[in-house]
């Protein structure tokens, strides 16, 4: 199953229309989470509405505190909603990816798909959000559904190394190993020094009977990261060709 676990959440650029108070929430939330929450929760009682939860969001999910950032996303949806504002869509999404990174995919789910439903994502924050909902389907074994999202993030989202990684992935477990092979060298080029994708890349070499690259790429990955997940999976990869030449 493909990790549900993400990196902090995106966050929209601020315009000249909001108040200067949101940038200097926003400078807190990122520079100096703890005090951020207490700050933009403080701005929040004090009538800063959405803008006020969205920091308050952002300054939870830079503590990685993803449940209490995925509700304080919702109330600023809501509240978006209530005043017809399009960037409802992009706290929607937010929350999605917050519960995402918590673990919980049905909360995710419901979130990422109203924010889809609006029609109002653009660009990256549209293909973002395909992502995040692709990750939720494969996490939900629709592998049809996650290939379509995950089309449609590879459209819009062409510059993260992620949506090719999770795409690669995913035609390797659908016995597709041509384009299994092609999306993982979109996302080397993109992010070679990651051992996720090194570990893939070794992954998508061995389903394709090339042991000289799969060593290549898992040898890579201890390089990389000697320590850790990855790098535990990797060892263990190469120790099939040990036993293997043993024989």
């Amino acid at each position: 199953m493909l990790s549900l676990q993400t990196a902090a959440v995106s966050v929209p650029e601020a315009s000249a229309k909001e108040p200067a108070r949101f940038a200097e929430c926003m400078d807190l939330a990122t520079g100096d989470p703890s005090t951020g929450v207490t700050n933009a929760a403080r701005w929040q009682m004090e009538g800063g509405g959405m803008l006020a939860k969205q920091c308050l969001g952002v300054a939870y999910a830079n503590q990685r505190r993803w449940t209490s950032a995925a509700s304080a996303f919702e109330e600023a949806a809501r509240a978006a909603e209530m005043a017809k504002d399009a960037r409802a869509a992009n706290y929607w999404a937010q929350a999605g990816n917050a519960w995402l990174a918590s673990g919980d995919a049905v909360k995710a789910r419901a979130d990422l798909d109203a924010a889809l439903a609006t029609g109002t994502l653009t660009g990256l924050a549209l293909g973002e959000a395909h992502l995040d909902r692709a990750r939720v389907l494969v996490a939900a074994g629709d592998s049809t559904g996650a290939r379509a999202d995950l089309d449609q993030a590879l459209a819009d989202a062409a510059s993260d190394p992620l949506a090719w990684l999770l795409s690669a992935t995913l035609a390797r477990r659908s016995d597709d190993l041509p384009r299994a092979k092609r999306d993982i060298d979109r996302a080397i080029k993109l992010s070679a020094d990651d051992p996720a994708v090194q570990l893939e890349a070794g992954n998508i070499a061995a389903a394709s009977g090339d042991e000289a690259g799969a060593r290549t790429a898992w040898g890579r990955v201890v390089e990389l990261a000697p320590t850790g997940p990855a790098a535990d999976s990797a060892r263990k990869a190469l120790a099939q060709f040990d036993g293997a030449a043993a024989k």
